[in-house]
């Protein structure tokens, strides 16, 4: 029997919430420069599943990584962390 591995996670901020449960989160990352060792950030956009459309604009999410939902969709907003002002 294979065993399931372990799904990944991201921290982001939503970036857009315009569509019908679907929320865009930036998720911002550091990365260490090769030749001068300087981080630089760098940053990914995902879509991901809000059932409950209750995330916003500016809200930092949590964000686990699930089965295919539609083209786009292959993640799953989990839990938010701290609301927008």
């Amino acid at each position: 029997m294979e065993k399931r591995r372990k799904r990944r996670q991201f921290v982001g901020t939503v970036v857009s919430d315009k569509m019908d449960k679907t929320v865009i989160v930036r998720v911002e990352r550091l990365v260490k420069h090769r030749l001068y060792k300087k981080f630089i950030k760098r940053h990914n956009k995902f879509a991901a599943h809000d059932e409950k459309n209750d995330c916003r604009t500016g809200d930092k999410v949590l964000i686990t990584e699930s089965r295919p939902l539609s083209k786009m969709k292959q993640w799953r907003v989990s839990n938010v962390i701290e609301k927008a002002v």
